[in-house]
Protein backbone atom coordinates (compact mmCIF):
# COMPACT_ATOMS: atom_id res chain seq x y z
CA UNK A 1 0.00 0.00 0.00
CA UNK A 2 0.85 3.72 -0.59
CA UNK A 3 1.97 5.96 2.15
CA UNK A 4 0.48 9.32 2.48
CA UNK A 5 3.62 10.81 1.48
CA UNK A 6 3.29 8.35 -1.33
CA UNK A 7 0.03 9.02 -2.69
CA UNK A 8 0.65 12.78 -2.48
CA UNK A 9 3.33 12.79 -4.81
CA UNK A 10 1.59 10.28 -7.10
CA UNK A 11 -1.68 12.92 -6.73
CA UNK A 12 1.41 15.44 -7.62
CA UNK A 13 2.73 14.41 -10.55
CA UNK A 14 -0.60 13.33 -11.96
CA UNK A 15 -1.54 16.93 -11.95
CA UNK A 16 1.57 18.09 -13.35
CA UNK A 17 1.31 15.41 -16.16
CA UNK A 18 -2.49 16.73 -17.02
CA UNK A 19 -1.14 20.55 -17.08
CA UNK A 20 1.35 19.43 -19.27
CA UNK A 21 -1.06 17.80 -21.71
CA UNK A 22 -3.35 20.72 -21.74
CA UNK A 23 -0.38 23.15 -22.26
CA UNK A 24 1.02 21.08 -25.03
CA UNK A 25 -2.45 20.87 -26.69
CA UNK A 26 -2.88 24.63 -26.68
CA UNK A 27 0.37 25.25 -28.13
CA UNK A 28 -0.24 22.40 -30.82
CA UNK A 29 -3.86 24.17 -31.38
CA UNK A 30 -2.99 27.60 -32.01
CA UNK A 31 -0.02 26.32 -34.99
CA UNK A 32 -2.92 24.04 -36.69
CA UNK A 33 -4.04 26.02 -39.61
CA UNK A 34 -7.85 27.64 -39.93
CA UNK A 35 -8.54 24.75 -42.18
CA UNK A 36 -7.88 21.81 -40.11
CA UNK A 37 -9.24 24.06 -36.94
CA UNK A 38 -12.71 24.19 -38.96
CA UNK A 39 -11.95 20.18 -39.95
CA UNK A 40 -11.45 19.41 -36.26
CA UNK A 41 -14.28 20.77 -34.53
CA UNK A 42 -16.83 20.11 -37.57
CA UNK A 43 -16.07 16.39 -38.03
CA UNK A 44 -12.88 15.12 -36.06
CA UNK A 45 -14.45 15.95 -32.46
CA UNK A 46 -18.13 14.60 -33.38
CA UNK A 47 -16.57 11.61 -34.48
CA UNK A 48 -14.62 11.18 -31.58
CA UNK A 49 -17.27 11.78 -29.20
CA UNK A 50 -19.25 8.85 -31.10
CA UNK A 51 -16.65 6.36 -30.80
CA UNK A 52 -16.66 7.10 -27.29
CA UNK A 53 -19.91 6.62 -26.42
CA UNK A 54 -19.74 3.72 -28.49
CA UNK A 55 -17.11 2.58 -26.13
CA UNK A 56 -18.89 3.82 -23.21
CA UNK A 57 -22.24 2.07 -23.88
CA UNK A 58 -20.34 -1.44 -24.69
CA UNK A 59 -18.20 -1.10 -21.54
CA UNK A 60 -21.74 -0.91 -19.59
CA UNK A 61 -23.14 -3.34 -21.35
CA UNK A 62 -20.16 -5.76 -20.54
CA UNK A 63 -20.30 -4.61 -16.97
CA UNK A 64 -23.83 -5.62 -16.38
CA UNK A 65 -23.32 -9.04 -18.25
CA UNK A 66 -20.34 -9.88 -15.96
CA UNK A 67 -21.92 -8.77 -12.56
CA UNK A 68 -25.07 -11.07 -13.69
CA UNK A 69 -22.45 -13.89 -14.16
CA UNK A 70 -20.65 -13.35 -10.84
CA UNK A 71 -24.34 -13.30 -9.26
CA UNK A 72 -25.56 -16.34 -10.87
CA UNK A 73 -22.35 -17.81 -9.83
CA UNK A 74 -22.77 -17.05 -6.17
CA UNK A 75 -26.34 -17.94 -6.46
CA UNK A 76 -25.58 -21.36 -7.28
CA UNK A 77 -23.03 -21.52 -4.99
CA UNK A 78 -25.27 -20.61 -1.83
CA UNK A 79 -28.09 -22.75 -3.43
CA UNK A 80 -26.08 -25.82 -3.01
CA UNK A 81 -24.95 -25.30 0.25
CA UNK A 82 -28.05 -24.80 0.85
CA UNK A 83 -29.37 -27.61 -0.28
CA UNK A 84 -26.65 -29.78 1.27
CA UNK A 85 -26.72 -28.44 4.56
CA UNK A 86 -28.92 -30.35 8.02
CA UNK A 87 -28.33 -28.03 10.47
CA UNK A 88 -31.60 -25.53 10.81
CA UNK A 89 -29.77 -22.65 12.11
CA UNK A 90 -27.59 -22.96 9.61
CA UNK A 91 -29.54 -23.82 6.69
CA UNK A 92 -31.72 -20.83 8.17
CA UNK A 93 -28.52 -18.19 7.54
CA UNK A 94 -28.31 -19.93 3.85
CA UNK A 95 -31.58 -18.87 2.85
CA UNK A 96 -31.78 -15.54 3.89
CA UNK A 97 -28.13 -14.71 1.97
CA UNK A 98 -29.86 -16.73 -0.82
CA UNK A 99 -31.95 -14.06 -1.10
CA UNK A 100 -30.10 -11.10 -0.42
CA UNK A 101 -27.51 -12.21 -3.32
CA UNK A 102 -30.34 -13.01 -5.81
CA UNK A 103 -31.83 -9.68 -5.73
CA UNK A 104 -34.80 -10.83 -3.44
CA UNK A 105 -36.24 -12.04 -6.90
CA UNK A 106 -37.96 -15.83 -7.15
CA UNK A 107 -36.11 -16.11 -10.47
CA UNK A 108 -33.79 -18.77 -10.26
CA UNK A 109 -34.89 -20.05 -7.22
CA UNK A 110 -38.18 -22.27 -8.18
CA UNK A 111 -36.58 -25.87 -7.00
CA UNK A 112 -36.20 -24.69 -3.31
CA UNK A 113 -38.74 -22.69 -3.19
CA UNK A 114 -41.42 -25.18 -1.08
CA UNK A 115 -37.66 -25.80 1.11
CA UNK A 116 -37.61 -21.39 2.01
CA UNK A 117 -41.51 -20.99 2.40
CA UNK A 118 -41.60 -24.05 4.63
CA UNK A 119 -38.43 -22.59 6.49
CA UNK A 120 -39.17 -18.95 6.52
CA UNK A 121 -43.09 -19.59 7.85
CA UNK A 122 -42.14 -22.19 10.41
CA UNK A 123 -39.38 -19.50 11.31
CA UNK A 124 -42.52 -16.86 12.49
CA UNK A 125 -45.36 -18.86 13.75
CA UNK A 126 -42.16 -20.90 15.84
CA UNK A 127 -39.75 -18.13 16.72
CA UNK A 128 -41.37 -16.25 19.21
CA UNK A 129 -38.96 -15.62 22.33
CA UNK A 130 -38.70 -12.15 23.19
CA UNK A 131 -34.35 -12.06 21.64
CA UNK A 132 -35.71 -13.77 18.84
CA UNK A 133 -37.72 -10.77 17.01
CA UNK A 134 -34.91 -9.87 13.81
CA UNK A 135 -34.89 -13.45 13.32
CA UNK A 136 -39.17 -13.59 12.91
CA UNK A 137 -39.00 -10.49 10.80
CA UNK A 138 -36.68 -11.30 8.75
CA UNK A 139 -38.82 -14.28 7.59
CA UNK A 140 -41.84 -12.43 7.19
CA UNK A 141 -40.00 -10.00 4.40
CA UNK A 142 -38.34 -12.98 2.68
CA UNK A 143 -41.39 -14.39 2.56
CA UNK A 144 -42.90 -11.96 0.01
CA UNK A 145 -39.83 -12.99 -2.23
CA UNK A 146 -41.06 -16.36 -2.91
CA UNK A 147 -45.02 -14.48 -4.83
CA UNK A 148 -46.52 -17.10 -3.04
CA UNK A 149 -50.33 -15.06 -1.89
CA UNK A 150 -51.06 -18.56 0.10
CA UNK A 151 -48.67 -16.22 3.32
CA UNK A 152 -50.34 -13.38 3.42
CA UNK A 153 -52.89 -13.94 6.20
CA UNK A 154 -49.93 -15.26 7.68
CA UNK A 155 -48.28 -11.92 7.13
CA UNK A 156 -51.67 -9.99 8.15
CA UNK A 157 -51.06 -11.85 11.59
CA UNK A 158 -47.41 -10.62 12.01
CA UNK A 159 -48.89 -6.76 11.27
CA UNK A 160 -49.88 -7.10 15.04
CA UNK A 161 -46.78 -8.30 16.34
CA UNK A 162 -45.99 -7.03 19.37
CA UNK A 163 -42.11 -5.89 17.92
CA UNK A 164 -42.02 -3.11 15.70
CA UNK A 165 -39.62 -4.68 13.69
CA UNK A 166 -41.52 -7.71 12.50
CA UNK A 167 -44.35 -5.67 11.95
CA UNK A 168 -42.17 -3.13 9.65
CA UNK A 169 -40.63 -6.39 8.14
CA UNK A 170 -44.20 -8.03 6.89
CA UNK A 171 -45.51 -4.80 5.53
CA UNK A 172 -42.29 -5.26 3.79
CA UNK A 173 -43.55 -8.74 2.52
CA UNK A 174 -46.93 -7.78 1.50
CA UNK A 175 -45.47 -5.01 -0.38
CA UNK A 176 -43.00 -7.51 -2.15
CA UNK A 177 -46.57 -9.40 -2.72
CA UNK A 178 -48.40 -6.57 -4.25
CA UNK A 179 -50.91 -8.38 -1.98
CA UNK A 180 -53.98 -5.77 -2.60
CA UNK A 181 -56.27 -8.35 0.04
CA UNK A 182 -53.84 -6.52 2.42
CA UNK A 183 -54.49 -2.97 1.53
CA UNK A 184 -56.95 -2.47 3.81
CA UNK A 185 -55.23 -3.29 7.01
CA UNK A 186 -51.46 -1.26 5.38
CA UNK A 187 -53.71 1.42 5.72
CA UNK A 188 -54.80 1.03 9.08
CA UNK A 189 -51.27 0.30 9.94
CA UNK A 190 -50.08 3.73 7.72
CA UNK A 191 -52.24 5.76 9.88
CA UNK A 192 -52.11 3.87 13.09
CA UNK A 193 -48.54 2.45 14.83
CA UNK A 194 -46.70 3.87 16.66
CA UNK A 195 -43.72 3.15 15.26
CA UNK A 196 -42.45 5.35 12.18
CA UNK A 197 -40.39 2.84 10.51
CA UNK A 198 -43.69 0.57 10.11
CA UNK A 199 -45.78 3.45 9.13
CA UNK A 200 -43.39 4.20 6.18
CA UNK A 201 -42.83 0.62 5.92
CA UNK A 202 -46.68 0.23 4.94
CA UNK A 203 -46.65 3.16 2.87
CA UNK A 204 -44.08 1.86 0.83
CA UNK A 205 -46.20 -1.51 0.33
CA UNK A 206 -49.52 0.18 -0.54
CA UNK A 207 -47.60 2.36 -3.08
CA UNK A 208 -46.77 -0.90 -4.86
CA UNK A 209 -50.24 -2.70 -4.38
CA UNK A 210 -52.57 -3.26 -7.59
CA UNK A 211 -54.94 -0.76 -7.59
CA UNK A 212 -58.28 -1.52 -6.43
Amino acid sequence: MLRRDDRGQANLTAIVILLGIVITSVWVWKRLSLDTQEYVIDQAIPLAAAVIGVAVLVLVVVRKIRRRAQQKHRRDRLLAAFQRETVREKKLELAFALAEVNGYRVDGLEAVVPELKELWVSTLRRAVGEKQHRIRGMAASHLGVLQDRSVVPLLLAALEDDHAYVRSCAALGLGRLRASEARAKLEEVMKEDWDQTTRSRAKEALERLTPP
